[in-house]
């Protein structure tokens, strides 16, 4: 029997204690010693989220793609495969077509067909996604608490302000605070994103990067002052 192996670990996972990429290999290949079966490959995925799409997931499709009738996808716990519910009955329908069939090196459950079997798994996988969900209303509501008190988040100010002398608090950039007045008032109009980058091109306002404004630029820097 075949075996492909697959990681993941997510960028902000990535200092997991025990789940690290090569804790994950070492796992997998004790786990194909144990069921005598043939690791063929590994794929791996890092710092990609277990709740993006499964089309944003070109890594993990190549791992299922890559089954055989008679293979088994090993992975070091089920929440590697993906931490959304929709994802992971995706990946395990697809596996099943292909005749294969999906084994968590820790054990978690049977890879059986029983009822039993199936709704384990099922329980798995929600609350991978109950997990997931959690991370990130709390992250969400940190940068929120951050932003009110005006803390530095990251690396980068957000669009329309700089960082204050002490380097943590954030203070309006006049230049850029202008724009987004225009980019307010102009989506308050019902303009498109799309229209709204094109005025501010003719009006010859530049990106702090000094590009040409794109949708997916007003879109970020509305959400930065939302």
């Amino acid at each position: 029997m075949n075996a492909i192996g697959f990681v993941r670990v997510s960028t902000d996972r990535q200092a997991d204690s025990g789940l690290g990429l090569d804790a994950q290999r070492q796992h997998i290949a004790a786990c194909a010693a144990r069921m005598n079966a043939t690791l063929v490959h590994t794929f791996e995925e890092p710092g990609v989220s277990g709740t993006l799409p499964l089309e944003q997931r070109p890594v993990l499709l190549a791992a299922v793609n890559a089954l055989r009738r008679g293979d088994c996808l090993i992975v070091a716990k089920r929440d590697r495969l993906a931490r959304d519910l929709v994802v992971s009955a995706m990946v395990e329908r697809l596996v099943a077509r292909r005749g294969g069939r999906i084994v968590s090196a820790a054990g978690e459950s049977s890879d059986g067909n029983d009822p039993a079997s199936v709704m384990m798994r099922q329980m798995l996988d929600v609350f991978a996604s109950y997990e997931a969900a959690l991370i990130a209303a709390r992250t969400r509501a940190a940068l929120a608490a951050k932003r009110r008190r005006g803390e530095r988040i990251s690396r980068f100010a957000p669009f329309g302000f700089r960082f204050g002398a002490d380097g943590r608090t954030l203070e309006p950039e006049p230049t850029e605070q202008r724009i987004v007045r225009v980019i307010r008032e102009s989506r308050a109009a019902g303009r498109s994103l799309q229209a709204i980058a094109d005025e501010l091109n003719r009006a010859g306002c530049r990106t702090r990067n000094g590009t040409p404004w794109r949708y997916q630029y007003v879109q970020s820097a509305l959400r930065a002052v939302a």
